[in-house]
């Protein structure tokens, strides 16, 4: 690409999510913390809020789409939160199963959930690093 083509990226506009059902994909995620920024049924998308920030997840409705367990490997979407094992009990406590136990990372710890449809979410910290994170 020469100089007189390149772009410049500015940061993250939507993560994209293809879901089989908007409501029973905004149960899921409303039942994982998430809170719904919008919801426009006739264009089969509704936008989950993260954090404070205007981008968020999109889910998109895909027809035909059915039950799928998340592929290994798969693309997954890691969000930061303040403690990442908090976040798994808290999750597990609302009914949702972790892929796996919390994992140590580098930063500090981080957990994962999947949608019905194989979508990955991870919840994230930075506690062994938080010079890192959003808290320090």
């Amino acid at each position: 690409m020469s100089d007189d083509e390149s772009y410049e990226l500015l940061g993250f506009d939507n993560v994209l999510l293809p879901v089989g059902d908007l409501g029973e994909a905004l149960a899921f995620y409303e039942r994982a913390g998430f809170s719904v920024g919008f919801r426009l049924d006739e264009a089969g998308i509704a936008g989950l809020k993260v954090g404070g920030e205007t981008p968020g997840i999109l889910l998109r409705t895909e027809e035909g789409l059915g039950y799928r367990p998340p592929p290994w490997p798969t693309a997954r979407v890691w969000l930061e939160v303040p403690d990442a094992r908090a976040a798994g009990r808290a999750l597990t406590g609302a009914g949702m199963v972790l892929l796996d136990e919390p994992a140590s990372v580098a930063t500090g710890w981080t957990v994962e959930i999947a949608d019905p449809w194989g979508n990955v979410v991870g919840f994230t910290d930075y506690t062994k690093r938080p010079m890192l994170g959003r808290r320090p």
